[in-house]
């Protein structure tokens, strides 16, 4: 056990925490470390496919959007990486998954108050206390001990897990498996003779592109079920991408719990779009591989729900019902490839200790101030805060997840907790106005 109280706990480290970290190094009022039960620091490492790019631009970084003249920038990483001039030269705005996993990977080597292999098992509130404070308990992975931690301030920063279908759990996961696990599994699936994807979003259609090409290699017949009626393009255009700004926040945040759902209803071509690239690196392929009138190399069936999943023998059958004419079909295959999505990771202890001390929209839905904490029944009382990058698109719109937007809640974490102006925290940044007044 440790006396010392820190200011701030982060618990979980991924793009979001580990942001924060870096913007922490150059507040020195402010004493913070970190947590994470992954033995080191990897980003989506099952999906870090040859040749994909992120769908922002590389400015959209750890820390430019707060302090571009930061040591951590993106720039600066290539500037150490001396790869400054390639990427100049290749004339490119996105960064490459693998790089951007790279980076992140340099940073957290810089920062010293990173820890990984700690999981963080529990967070009591001692709010009766003369000091109230949060204590973390964090179990050691590798040891199994437990050591608790106190703070004023804790973050959560807890990410996202895969979302599979209840029918669809169960299975053997070298079969059926999600889009996470896609380059672990990679060398098993090509050599089956038929794989199927579910799923119509950005990760399937990568797996698709990446598969069309073992295809070369390897004989597998490939299919592809959606439950969307095509695939769609992810809104590209700049006034399309102003709802990526502080000022589109603002005004998302204030409206009203049952407002806000039906804003994120007409806003499907930001959230669930596929980046037109991708798309367009999709057709070319089919195109070229179909000349001459060959075979098309993937069978695409838009407009389709996969109902569940059944074994038969060395098989898989897929259950299905086109929805649009309400017709349902079976459909044969040895391997299956979920990109159904990703939900909020929260953890066990979250809800035990914090369920009935909170306000809530709904079920599953908290609810979170503007600067980012969530609300206590006892508010007006609190001077220790718990704030939360996780499980915000109902509070703060389809930026909540955008990596971009990332930078501008730190900023207004560290403002809030330092007092002070760290870092400015920009508005007037858009030219659409979306409030009157």
């Amino acid at each position: 056990m440790t006396d010392k109280l820190h200011d701030i706990i982060g618990i979980g480290i991924g793009p979001f925490n580990l942001g924060l970290a870096a913007l922490l190094e150059d507040t020195p009022e402010l004493d913070a470390v970190f947590f994470d039960e992954n033995p080191k620091f990897e980003w989506h490492p099952g999906m870090l496919i040859e040749g994909t790019v992120l769908t922002i631009p590389f400015l959209a970084d750890l820390v430019t959007f707060a302090d571009p003249t930061s040591r951590f920038s993106y720039v600066n990483y290539l500037h150490e990486q001396n790869r400054l001039y390639e990427f100049y030269i290749s004339s490119k705005s996105m960064i490459p998954r693998q790089e951007y996993n790279d980076y992140l990977q340099w940073t957290a080597a810089q920062l010293e108050g990173l820890h990984f292999g700690y999981e963080v098992v529990d967070v009591i509130d001692h709010k009766d206390a003369s000091n109230p404070h949060y204590e973390v308990v964090v179990k050691n992975t590798s040891t199994k001990n437990e050591t608790s931690y106190f703070t004023k301030h804790v973050v959560m920063g807890t990410g996202s897990e895969p979302l599979v279908p209840s029918t669809m759990t169960g299975l053997p996961e070298a079969d059926v498996l999600h889009t996470s696990r896609y380059m672990y599994e990679k060398e098993n699936l090509v050599q089956s003779p038929n794989i199927a994807i579910v799923g119509s979003g950005q990760s399937a259609i990568e797996v698709l592109l990446d598969l069309l090409k073992e295809q070369e290699n390897k004989e597998f017949q490939l299919a592809l079920f959606s439950r969307s009626s095509g695939l769609f393009e992810l809104e590209k255009g700049e006034f399309g991408l102003e709802f990526f700004s502080p000022d589109f926040v603002d005004y998302f945040h204030a409206l009203s719990f049952k407002e806000r759902n039906e804003t994120l209803d007409t806003l499907g071509a930001l959230r669930k779009g596929i980046n037109p690239d991708t798309l367009r690196d999709l057709y070319e392929t089919l195109y070229h591989k179909t000349i001459g009138q060959k075979e098309q190399p993937v069978m695409i069936q838009p407009n389709t729900e996969v109902q569940h999943l059944s074994k038969n023998q060395d098989k898989y059958v897929i259950h299905c019902r086109q929805w649009q004419v309400e017709n349902s079909f079976e459909y044969e295959t040895n391997k299956v490839i979920l990109a159904t999505g990703y939900k909020p990771n929260i953890p066990d202890w979250f809800y035990e200790r914090f369920q009935h001390d909170i306000e809530w929209e709904d079920d599953k839905r908290y609810k979170v101030t503007r600067d980012y904490r969530l609300i206590f029944h006892d508010q007006a009382e609190r001077d220790h805060y718990f704030f939360t990058l996780t499980n915000l698109e109902h509070s703060h719109g389809t930026a909540a997840t955008n990596l971009g937007l990332s930078v501008q809640r730190n900023i207004q974490i560290i403002n809030f907790l330092a007092e002070r102006e760290v870092y400015p925290n920009r508005r007037n940044t858009i030219f659409q106005q979306f409030r009157m007044g």
